[in-house]
C-alpha cells in the first residue's frame, strides 16, 4: 500500500537529539507527497568547548547511530537523509565514503549526506575556490578543509564559530552569520558554504546570494536538494536558495 501522505517518498532522517534547526528546516522545504521521519541520536554530553570535547560528540554519535537507524527503519522509509554534518566530513573523502557504507549496511538504503551534497552543488555551480562558515572548533574545521581539498576545492577562508555546546549552535543569530559570511567572502571566492545542520542559515543564504552575487550553499538546503533529486523529485522550492529554485 502507498503511504497516504508520503505517496512519492518517505525519508528516514537521523539527527542529534540536541539539534533544533534541521527538522523545521526540512519541513519548511517539503514538497507534496514527500515526508521526513526523524530519529534522534542521544547526545548525553553536549559540551563542545574544545577539540577533545568536540571529538567526544562524534564518539557519542558513532555509538548511537546504529540504534537511531534501526528505530527509523520501522516506518519503512525509502531513503535515508543525514541531518548532521560533522561526521560526514570527518576523515576526508574516505571518511565520508566509510560513513555512507555504514549507513547502507545498517539500512539497506541510499543516503544523502551534507558533505556529498555540498560537493555536488559546488560542481554544479562550477566553483573551485570557496569560503566556509562552521559552528565547529578548530579540529572540525580541519576536517572540513581536508574533505574539500581532497575533492579538488581550495578553501580560501574558513570561519569556525567555536560554539560551546551542541544546543548553543542554534543560538547563533542571523547577524552573526551575516558577519561570518562577509568575513570569508572575497573577490577570489567563487561560492560560500555553511556547514553545521544546527545553524539556521537557509533563509539567510537565499538572501545573501542576492547581495553577494554568488552561490551561498546552506548545508540543510543542499542535503534536502540531494535527497529530492536522487529520488527523481524535481519540484522547485522557493526561498531556500538557488539550488532548490533552479536545479
Amino acid at each position: 500500500m502507498t503511504d497516504a501522505l508520503g505517496w512519492r517518498r518517505k525519508f528516514g532522517v537521523i539527527a542529534p537529539s540536541t539539534n533544533t534547526i534541521v527538522e523545521p528546516d526540512f519541513y519548511s522545504m517539503t514538497v507534496p507527497g514527500v515526508t521526513s521521519h526523524f530519529s534522534r541520536i542521544h547526545i548525553r554530553n553536549q559540551d563542545l568547548s574544545d577539540d577533545a570535547n568536540f571529538e567526544n560528540l562524534l564518539v557519542q554519535i558513532r555509538d548511537e547511530i546504529g540504534s537511531a537507524c534501526e528505530r527509523v527503519l520501522t516506518c519503512e522509509p525509502d531513503y535515508m537523509v543525514m541531518g548532521m554534518s560533522a561526521e560526514t566530513f570527518w576523515g576526508g573523502v574516505e571518511g565520508n565514503r566509510e560513513f555512507v557504507r555504514q549507513i547502507n549496511a545498517i539500512t539497506g538504503l541510499e543516503v544523502a549526506t551534507g558533505a556529498e551534497a555540498c560537493e555536488r552543488a559546488l560542481n554544479l555551480f562550477g566553483a573551485r575556490r570557496i569560503g566556509v562558515v562552521t559552528p565547529y572548533q578548530p579540529i572540525g574545521d580541519t576536517n572540513v578543509v581536508r574533505f574539500f581539498s581532497e575533492i579538488g576545492f581550495e578553501v580560501v577562508a574558513i570561519e569556525g564559530l567555536k560554539c560551546p555546546t551542541a544546543v548553543s549552535i542554534a543560538h547563533v543569530s542571523t547577524d552573526e552569520l551575516r558577519q561570518a559570511l562577509i568575513k570569508v567572502n572575497s573577490p577570489e571566492v567563487d561560492a560560500l558554504v555553511q556547514c553545521g545542520t544546527n545553524l539556521s542559515m537557509v533563509g539567510l543564504a537565499d538572501e545573501a546570494e542576492r547581495w553577494l552575487g554568488k552561490p551561498v550553499i546552506a548545508i540543510n538546503a543542499a542535503t534536502w536538494w540531494m535527497a529530492l533529486r536522487d529520488n527523481g523529485i524535481e519540484d522547485k522550492v522557493y526561498g531556500s536558495g538557488t539550488l532548490l529554485r533552479e536545479y
